[in-house]
């Protein structure tokens, strides 16, 4: 049982004021890494769905007509991040890219402020409620730390300034803008075909019911989702609830590093380079291609 704990004995030595991204990869890529690849997933699920960030998604059509595209482009944007940190040279290009992406869009800081929170709050409440262990302080400071610097190189201000600043204007945001809106239905529909995709297959008939049961009521409401039937709902909560805990008594732990290979995704068989991930100049709304 010692051994499963050696990765949180050598986050406990560390700083997390200083070895923010070692402790963050660390959760990524050895002690949680499927939980938090769904965790950010929903992280970035919820955050399409405030309706002035929604409507700005719609509007390039992105999530709604190049959906894999779009997903595996965020996800290889934010994970060259994550493993090459941001001095070094395949993260400051991941980061200039995602920077180049946005600057056509008139996009408010608290809308900023709200995907960054989202992304902070989200997984580390999955990993709350069905990791294999709590996450700790250094863990929920470095994951706080990761993000106050990268939304810093991104320009966005008035970052709150602790993990538990930032989780109470998170929520304080989230009830007063997370409304019922089309836009964020469209995208829901969109993601939620792929999302199909990676249920197994003795459970597809129950996928649809499966994926609304990922999403709590609010999220719900504003993506105008159904609520699924209780058993489904329960069924699912008490699924992940003994996966943790076999985890906990059974598992070992991870020698080999999420992404030790390389990282893949469908939209890019043959690999991929930095710039061209996200929508092309002839893409966005107000360039040209010329």
């Amino acid at each position: 049982m010692r051994a499963r704990y050696a990765n949180l004995a050598r986050i406990g030595e560390l700083d997390p004021e200083r070895d923010y991204l070692v402790i963050y990869q660390t959760m990524l890529r050895y002690e949680f890494p499927w939980d938090m690849k769904l965790g950010l997933n929903l992280a970035f699920n919820r955050s399409f769905s405030i309706p002035s960030i929604a409507a700005v998604h719609t509007a390039t059509g992105e999530l709604t007509e190049r959906t894999q595209k779009r997903i595996d482009d965020t996800g290889l944007l934010m994970y060259e991040m994550v493993l090459n940190g941001f001095d070094q040279p395949r993260g400051r290009d991941a980061l200039r890219r995602i920077n180049q992406i946005h600057r056509p869009h008139d996009i408010r800081n608290d809308d900023y402020l709200y995907v960054l929170g989202c992304l902070v709050v989200i997984p580390t409440r999955w990993l709350q409620q069905y990791g294999w262990r709590q996450p700790c302080c250094h863990e929920r400071q470095a994951t706080y730390l990761f993000y106050r610097e990268l939304g810093r190189r991104m320009g966005i201000t008035e970052i709150p300034g602790s993990y538990e600043e930032f989780e109470t204007w998170f929520d304080a945001h989230d009830a007063a803008h997370l409304q019922p809106n089309d836009d964020a239905a469209a995208i829901e529909r969109a993601t939620r075909m792929l999302m199909l995709t990676r249920i197994p297959k003795p459970l597809a008939a129950l996928g649809n019911a499966l994926v609304s049961a990922m999403y709590d009521a609010p999220l719900r409401r504003a993506m105008r989702v159904d609520a699924p039937a209780w058993p489904v709902r329960d069924g699912l909560h008490l699924a992940l609830k003994i996966r943790s805990r076999l985890q906990r008594w059974f598992g070992a732990p991870r020698t080999t590093a999420l992404f030790a290979d390389g990282i893949k995704a469908k939209s890019y068989p043959d690999g991929y380079k930095i710039s061209q991930l996200g929508p092309q100049q002839d893409q966005v709304p107000g360039r040209s291609s010329a």
